[in-house]
């Protein structure tokens, strides 16, 4: 088994692709980059769903989401899907089906539409698809935040007082980063996200580190986190700066066997007990903070 550590790209080496894998990643929509061979991702289906592109009214143009929600009439809790590098894919599609099939609107906005769509890269473009995501700057990511909750909040379907925010990879740190700006979240789930710059890392004053916005936190997130990915040695710094600053309700799960990834069902670095519980403790982590799922 290979070890993905890499938030921002692995290394094609880290994927075992045959001409199988990649040819079957373009009929099923993966990211060609990180499919495993031997996966066999879950697939939720569209029953009792309405699925739609949605346009979000972003600062500079309006930007494609993919939203999933439930068919029944009424108003229901929404959850914003933040991807991994590889953007909306397959993987992170399923992700709002699942959630929508429990009854949430789940949204998960095209953060790198700008520079291109990393999603049907292959792994010999691993250079494009960072420089793809290194061009989505953190503020400009979350204005697109701001675009999606505005968006969100105008539509019919929604429970405006029941909002919630997760992301994977990429997009676990930028969950933490919405909830330190945004107080209409009431609650995140971060799977395996950056938490601090790394010890050799050359200072970015336009970089955002969520241990650094500790004390702006107005949600709290459950830190769904790997044994096995060096990420997760920020867990005590910002375990620390969360106390420094008052800050309670949050929570970190380390799962000492799993690798970066670990959600990620279409990948080698998959585990699917892991995987299952971070998902049920999200979920309670929701409903503990008001944020329970619908009736469909």
């Amino acid at each position: 088994m290979v070890t993905l550590t890499r938030p921002e790209g692995s290394e094609p080496a880290d994927f075992h692709l045959s001409r199988r894998g990649v040819a079957g990643v373009f009929f099923a929509g993966y990211a060609a980059a990180a499919f495993s061979a031997e996966a066999e991702p879950i697939h939720t289906d569209e029953a009792g769903l309405i699925t739609e592109t949605v346009m979000l009214p972003a600062a500079d143009r309006p930007i494609p989401g993919y939203l999933a929600r439930p068919g029944a009439k009424g108003r229901f809790p929404a959850v914003l899907v933040v991807s991994e590098i590889f953007g909306i894919h397959e993987y992170i599609r399923d992700i709002c089906r699942r959630l929508a099939k429990l009854g949430y609107v789940a949204v998960a906005p095209a953060f790198f539409i700008r520079a291109g769509d990393p999603a049907p890269m292959t792994m010999d473009q691993m250079a494009e698809i960072r420089k793809i995501v290194s061009a989505a700057s953190d503020e400009q990511v979350l204005g697109d935040i701001a675009a999606t909750l505005k968006f969100l909040k105008a539509q019919p379907y929604v429970d405006n007082s029941k909002l919630a925010v997760t992301g994977f990879c990429w997009g676990g740190g930028v969950t933490w980063l919405a909830c330190e700006r945004f107080g209409a979240f009431k609650a995140g789930a971060a799977w395996y996200g950056r938490l601090a710059p790394a010890a050799d890392a050359k200072p970015d004053p336009d970089r955002l580190w969520p241990v650094q916005l500790a004390a702006t936190l107005k949600a709290p997130v459950l830190g769904l986190y790997a044994g096995k990915d060096p990420l997760s040695n920020a867990i005590p710094a910002m375990k620390a700066a969360l106390a420094a600053a008052g800050k309670s309700g949050s929570e970190f799960i380390l799962y000492p066997d799993a690798q970066h990834g670990f959600h990620a069902d279409y990948r080698p670095s998959y585990n699917e007990a892991d995987a299952k519980d971070g998902w049920a403790r999200m979920l309670a982590h929701f409903a503990k903070n008001g944020v329970g799922p619908g009736k469909v």
